[in-house]
């Protein structure tokens, strides 16, 4: 009797193991099958997670910042994920290209993150209002900055190398006139 209770203890024990476990599943696991089922069958598509950040805006959540290479060539991403009855929600996405006249951009709903590349070096730092941005070293001459901000609607600075300050329209018009 005491034989079989500790079996169907130890049995239901296992169960609750298996169960639970197979119900966590990590963010990189979520990542890579999320991004493989948006692309199957497109030719010639890459990506690589570039950095991750978890606990961003509040606990259980995430970002990710990646590259990919598709139909419109190189380009970095942004996205921000939460944690709902332990599985990951993918819940808004920013994208920028290298050398283009749109220099950042920002996501619509808290948190607020806004987000950009840098070529060269020149730029030391950048702001989004008060919040000092994390700048990430993607590849040489490559740079990908985020800032976390609770406002939406805020100014976007550089500092650079010299010390001099520079606020930065998040559409360069005089790029796009002239194209």
């Amino acid at each position: 009797m005491k034989l079989k209770f500790i079996y169907l203890v130890i049995s239901a024990f296992l169960l609750f193991l298996i169960v639970g476990c197979s119900q966590q599943q990590t963010f990189e696991t979520f990542f890579h099958e999320k991004m493989e089922n948006m692309h199957i069958g497109e030719d010639d598509y890459f990506y690589k997670l570039v950095h991750k950040e978890f606990d961003v805006a509040h606990q259980n959540d995430a970002l990710a910042v990646f590259k990919e290479n598709n139909e419109r060539g190189e380009q970095m991403f942004i996205a921000y994920f939460e944690k709902e009855d332990n599985q990951w929600q993918w819940r808004q996405t920013r994208g920028a290209e290298w050398n283009s006249p749109v220099k950042w951009s920002s996501m619509n709903q808290t948190p607020f993150i806004y987000s950009g590349t840098i070529s060269g070096n020149a730029i030391s730092e950048v702001y989004a209002g008060d919040e000092p941005a994390k700048i990430i070293n993607v590849e040489e001459g490559k740079r990908f900055w985020y800032a976390i901000s609770p406002i939406k609607d805020v100014e976007v600075m550089v500092v650079k190398e010299d010390d001099t300050k520079e606020i930065i329209e998040d559409i360069n018009h005089e790029e796009v006139s002239s194209k």
